[in-house]
């Protein structure tokens, strides 16, 4: 994902309004980018905070920014310049995250960003896209960076074996028909709930845009029980799917990553199992949720 990231940032530069504003992650890869466009590459070094205001900036200008780091540093670490230098001065940017929840898990809390979504979620109008392929990149990128307001692409090194670029909505990725419980995969947690639900009557439902989500699919396909797996911290879509479905009976699981702070290192692969989130754990809160199979 970070690749396409790269061949289409180059890409959309060509339109002089666009420019890419970074604190050194990743400037080594788009060194050919500022070699062509030295005026539409701004690296303004390890100022992560500096780098949101800085594109707040030439958003008031009528520049299209796309502000790029890993997630803790883009999101958490620069919040209030989000809030107040894109979400008061009413301007748009385009925020480009990697490291998602723990891709990088080995280099230490840091890197991890499991709020994220969360944070975001916190303020007014913005556009949220978790693809869960590298070819769900592009497209995502270009149309985002062609629009006007502000989006958060959290990209992964995780991957789904099929691309959905066109999964804006709820894509329905299996059936199991009328009444049946409803689970929502988003992003890169699609296969792992396939897995986990292969041999239960469960309509699985695929979304790589969170927000603004898709009430009006949900309400669609959701009978009395829904089943949320994000890949980030567990109940960030709580609240919207909730108020779509205030005027009708129904459970809701949750599944996520936790709140606990692990203290431990490991891979993705490890995280994933200790919060459950790959297609053993998924299979485990499922069952408990709905009961035994008959």
């Amino acid at each position: 994902m970070r690749e396409e990231f790269v061949r289409t940032a180059e890409e959309v530069l060509a339109d002089p309004r666009s420019v890419l504003v970074l604190a050194d992650i990743s400037a080594a890869a788009f060194d050919p980018a500022a070699a062509r466009y030295p005026d539409r590459v701004v690296n303004v070094g390890i100022r992560e905070q500096l780098m949101v205001g800085v594109a707040g900036g030439l958003a008031l200008t009528g520049q299209r920014p796309i502000v790029h780091s890993y997630a803790p540093f883009l999101v958490e670490r620069a919040y209030e310049q989000i809030k107040l230098d894109l979400g008061h001065q009413g301007v748009g940017a385009v925020l480009v995250g990697i490291g998602a929840s723990y891709d990088r898990a080995a280099s230490g809390r840091t890197h991890l960003g499991p709020a994220d979504v969360a944070l975001i979620d916190t303020l007014d109008g913005w556009t949220v896209h978790v693809p869960g392929h590298a070819d769900e990149v592009r497209p995502l990128l270009r149309a985002a960076v062609c629009g006007s307001g502000s989006a958060y692409l959290r990209l992964s090194t995780r991957s789904n074996a099929t691309a959905y670029p066109e999964a804006d909505g709820l894509r329905v990725v299996r059936d199991a028909g009328p009444g049946a419980p409803l689970l929502v995969a988003v992003g890169p947690a699609l296969d792992a709930a396939l897995d986990a639900v292969a041999d239960r009557p469960v309509t699985v439902a695929y979304t790589h845009r969170p927000r603004p989500f898709d009430t009006t699919g949900l309400r669609a396909l959701a009978g009395s029980e829904v089943i949320l797996v994000e890949p980030y911290l567990a109940g960030t879509s709580t609240r919207v799917v909730s108020e779509a479905l205030a005027d009708r009976p129904h459970r809701l699981l949750a599944l996520g990553v936790g709140r606990a702070d692990l203290r431990r290192y490991g891979g993705p692969e490890d995280h994933d199992r200790w919060h459950g989130l790959d297609a053993a754990g998924l299979r485990r809160s499922i069952d408990a949720f709905l009961g035994p199979t008959v």
